[in-house]
């Protein structure tokens, strides 16, 4: 049985991104790149809003049994993302560009319209 909570695990997770993508261009931020992996870690999104890059974590729950889903993106995830972030920006050759961390929190209750909550500067680079 655990592989099936697994797998709808990350279909929850793949249509809570999916849901923050499209949230995202609603809000008129153009997306760089998905699912950005590297050896450090990785980062869901990465988006642009005007000038800034912006590094989102996506976190999507069913429900808030185990308290809302932001509160997922922990100290240790957060240097993963960190780690992510910086490596795509050496790639990409964007080393002073102004950049930030938001979080995207949706909660998906069943029969109701998603629960959005964007946390625009989340938290800070972490080492």
């Amino acid at each position: 049985m655990k592989g099936e909570a697994g797998s709808d695990n990350k279909s929850v997770g793949e249509r809570g991104e999916g849901i923050a993508v499209a949230y995202l261009r609603g809000q008129r931020f153009a997306i760089l790149e998905r699912n950005f992996r590297c050896k450090g870690g990785e980062v869901d999104i990465v988006a642009r809003d005007g000038g800034t890059i912006v590094f989102v974590e996506v976190k999507s729950r069913r429900s808030e049994s185990y308290g809302p889903p932001q509160l997922s993106v922990t100290p240790f995830k957060q240097r993963q993302i960190s780690k992510a972030a910086l490596t795509w920006l050496a790639k990409n050759h964007r080393h002073d560009v102004n950049a930030r961390f938001d979080v995207i929190a949706i909660l998906l209750l069943d029969h109701q319209v998603p629960v959005i909550d964007h946390i625009r500067n989340a938290f800070d680079l972490a080492y």
